[in-house]
């Protein structure tokens, strides 16, 4: 039910698969994280997020035991005192070997997808940096897996800067390229070819690393992508 990383009298904190929501949904505790949580716990003190992930990224996720913790991790967040590490599987082959795209990010007013964002002048400051790790080829196109730190936290940021340096998350419905992806999904209307497209049911974004200090004490919790992603990352075709 969960693939529990670490656990202590004040964290939980668990890899969360792709597909999964981390806040309650309609269809049973089952079929949210912090629902999964709250069973595991077995009726102690409710489970607070602390670090959450869109639904079809997969990775580490804290959960605070009880509210003090919460309070205290959440001070650490609010004071970017941590430092997230993401793996992403991206179209086309990067050509620099490192880099930092620093674009500010702000809400996409022309797009028919409520809360989509966008790059745009007036938005936010944003900043990330990303390594390359390898490059290769799976049948007719060209990927990279890249290495990823965030500076800043921006919604979707992650996934809008690859898009905008011309490099989209593999499997992104929203900022791949066709935001019908996305439309279709939530209609219920994706057909096979469209699936086929995508290459992936889920976008190919793991979150593989959260670093802070907590209690004078350096922490770190990590964890591996599911084998879907690491297979076709690690495809031997070049």
């Amino acid at each position: 039910m969960l693939n529990i990383i670490y656990e202590d009298d004040e964290l939980l904190v668990v890899n969360k698969p792709a597909g999964l929501v981390c806040h309650p949904a309609k269809n049973g505790e089952l079929s949210g994280l912090i629902g999964r949580a709250r069973l595991h716990l077995k009726g102690s003190a409710p489970p607070h997020l602390v670090n959450r992930l869109d639904r079809e990224t997969s990775g580490v996720v804290i959960i605070a035991k009880n509210s003090g913790v919460a309070g205290g991790l959440g001070k650490i967040l609010e004071n970017r005192a941590v430092e997230k590490e993401y793996l992403a599987i991206v179209h086309g082959h990067v050509a620099a070997e490192r880099g930092i795209i620093d674009a500010p990010l702000g809400r996409d007013e022309h797009s028919p997808v409520a809360g989509k964002d966008c790059v745009r002048s007036d938005g936010s400051p944003s900043q990330t940096e990303f390594w390359v790790e390898r490059r290769f080829s799976w049948g007719e196109g060209k990927f990279s897996l890249l290495r990823i730190l965030p500076r800043t936290g921006r919604k979707h940021q992650i996934r809008i800067h690859l898009a905008h340096v011309g490099h989209p998350v593999a499997g992104d419905k929203l900022y791949g390229g066709d935001e019908d992806l996305y439309l279709a999904l939530v209609e219920n209307r994706l057909t096979g070819a469209q699936r086929a497209r995508l290459i992936f049911e889920n976008h190919a974004l793991h979150a593989r690393a959260v670093r802070f200090v907590w209690r004078d004490r350096p922490m770190e919790f990590s964890c591996q992508p599911e084998p879907w992603f690491t297979d076709f990352a690690n495809t031997d075709e070049r």
